[in-house]
């Protein structure tokens, strides 16, 4: 198979390949690699491959054969390293599959190897010390997003349709918009995070996908997505599979519009504008759309504030426990400033702080519950600037406390973080490009708990509406059959 060919698909269209007969599982695997040697030497997206464990039976799921990549973090598979990005988890192998591993295995997709992540996921950029920075596809100069920035680079580059990826405060959406991808944040519950763990940064955390097509998203949270045995809480069950859902009319639907962020940080014109067609390709699909106002339950900081305490305090011990696991010291030598910085701050939060921080989450989630009672959906800007210039997240970081280091982040991204504190599902959707630049920009859509079902219906009919798939980077694994 071509290159060319291997990128005109998505995973459900290379599984349909694989049930007919036009190709073979092994085959599609070797096609990655080739595409994955051609592309990331110039992005830098996956940090280890391995040759393909599986061998899925044709045909068995919509998904049955599908080259994958995992992200380093967060998902455990059996004999690989899992490093979390960080020289203290450095050579860090699984003793066994996660659950979530096991599910992609039954889902019969072919995991190749995984993908670049910041340090324990700690930022929106993906430039971490220990492989280096991962570059977006669209400029090579430029962030690709994070945490899962590798994830994005990889899918938009073309190495594999969709890959892994974790989100706690739009590491889902972030690269998703910085890479032109669609990318979903299920709700909180809607995938196992065990078994090692029952729920990661006190709830704030989920396992999804970022995928180049809406029904590749949806056909792997249809084969991942249910409780495991232990867990303290799980999403209610849809009432339909998800892939059906994005061919289904999601009627007429009263949509909230917000392109001034929480907290009152200036949004490019450029991200504005492209929001606002977003807005008005909504209203000719016959939606209901109207600027509103959004409480978020507190003041930006306290937000920010009890956010750094409940990421930090999490970070502190994780860092201590593989400290004490490697017998590594907690350094300058096992751990990036920034990230020293916080565990600093985390071990400092007292108590009755982190009590105080858990019931910010419960403000948040009743104001913004209380929102959706009223509308359907509401629309954003995922991020308020374009992919920024890589270096961009050092500029002015020096010295900062854990508190100074994630008020710089929600800066950065003010849109994303209220769904993962509110644990409600929303998605990036690659709409606009910028006319200057031809880079990609996209818009987020926010539901209510457990509404993945509408979400999927919207994204569907966007992407018949205003199809992207034939957008294509500069750096684009399509361009290199003869490789």
């Amino acid at each position: 198979m071509k290159l060319s060919e291997y990128v005109d698909h998505d995973g459900v269209g290379l599984a349909g390949l694989v049930a007919r007969g036009e190709v073979t599982v092994a085959e599609l695997a070797a096609t990655a690699r080739l595409a994955s040697d051609a592309v990331n030497p110039t992005v830098n997206a996956v940090v280890e491959t391995w040759p393909a464990q599986d061998a899925p039976v044709p045909g068995s799921t919509p998904l049955a054969g599908v080259p994958f990549l995992i992200k380093d973090l967060a998902v455990a598979m059996a004999g690989r390293r899992v490093e979390s990005g960080s020289r203290i988890a450095a050579g860090n192998v699984a003793g066994a599959d996660s659950a979530l591993m096991a599910r992609f295995r039954r889902a019969g997709l072919v995991t190749l190897g995984r993908t670049a992540t910041p340090e324990f996921a700690y930022s929106t950029t993906t430039e971490g010390v220990l492989y280096g920075a991962t570059r977006n596809p669209w400029d090579p100069a430029r962030s690709p997003g994070g945490s899962s920035g590798g994830s994005g680079a990889a899918v938009a580059a073309g190495i594999v349709p969709i890959a892994h990826a974790t989100d706690a405060a739009g590491s889902i959406r972030v690269p998703a918009a910085a890479n032109g991808l669609f990318g979903l944040k299920p709700t909180r519950g809607r995938i196992s995070m065990g078994p090692d763990a029952d729920e990661v940064f006190n709830g704030l955390a989920v396992h999804g996908a970022l995928s180049r097509s809406v029904r590749d998203s949806a056909a792997l949270l249809d084969l991942v997505h249910g409780p495991e045995a232990g867990d303290p809480y799980a999403a209610g069950r849809p009432e339909l599979p998800y892939a059906e859902e994005v061919t289904r009319s999601p009627g007429s639907l009263r949509i909230g519009l917000l392109t001034r962020p929480w907290g009152g940080r200036a949004v490019d014109a450029a991200v504005v504008e492209a929001t606002l067609r977003s807005a008005r390709l909504a209203e000719s699909l016959g939606h209901r759309v109207e600027e509103v106002r959004v409480d978020l339950g507190v003041g930006w900081e306290e937000f920010v504030l009890a956010n750094a305490r409940l990421w930090s305090t999490n970070l502190a011990t994780w860092i201590d426990d593989l400290a004490a696991a490697f017998r590594r010291p907690v350094g300058p030598t096992t751990l990036e400033p920034e990230t020293l910085a916080a565990y600093a701050y985390g071990q400092q939060v007292s108590g009755t702080e982190f009590v105080r921080a858990l019931a910010m989450r419960n403000g948040v989630a009743r104001a913004i519950g209380s929102y959706f009672t009223g509308h359907d959906l509401l629309l954003t800007p995922t991020l308020p600037e374009l992919p920024v210039p890589l270096g961009t997240y050092a500029e002015g970081a020096e010295g900062a406390d854990g508190l100074g280091r994630l008020r710089q982040l929600f800066h950065r991204s003010p849109f994303t973080a209220a769904f993962n504190v509110a644990g409600t599902p929303a998605m990036s959707v690659p709409l606009e490009t910028d006319p200057a630049t031809g880079l990609p920009i996209g818009v987020q859509f926010a539901a209510g708990h457990g509404r993945e079902d509408l979400l999927f219906r919207l994204a569907g009919q966007l992407e018949r509406a205003a199809p992207w798939a034939r957008r294509t980077p500069a750096v684009w694994a399509g361009r290199h059959d003869g490789a």
